[in-house]
């Protein structure tokens, strides 16, 4: 009886520290992927030990990154123009 009271026990307690220690791993990588997100010169390394689908996140964030803000400058580049061409209609019309 105490023996398999004993068994249980560690079976629990085996149970127990494995699932703490795949959520620390699982932490890990996920922490992992979001710290490297900036690369230049001196992190190449870093870049390079990716794999090849975090590589391929990144570089995908990164193209969503620069298309927003490229919408967002376009957009206050067309503000702008409206704004300037209906301050001084008669100047902005070019005379032959």
């Amino acid at each position: 009886m105490l023996l398999k009271f004993v068994i249980i026990f560690l079976f629990i307690f085996i149970f127990f520290y494995l699932r703490i220690f795949l959520k620390l791993n699982r932490k890990q990588k996920i922490l992992k992927a979001k710290k490297l997100t900036t690369f230049n010169k001196k992190n190449l390394n870093n870049w390079m030990n990716l794999t090849k689908k975090e590589r391929y996140n990144l570089s995908k964030q990164d193209s969503v990154n620069y298309m927003d803000r490229r919408k967002l400058l376009l957009e206050e580049i067309r503000n702008e123009y409206k704004r300037i061409s209906r301050q001084n209609p008669e100047g902005n019309i070019k005379k032959k």
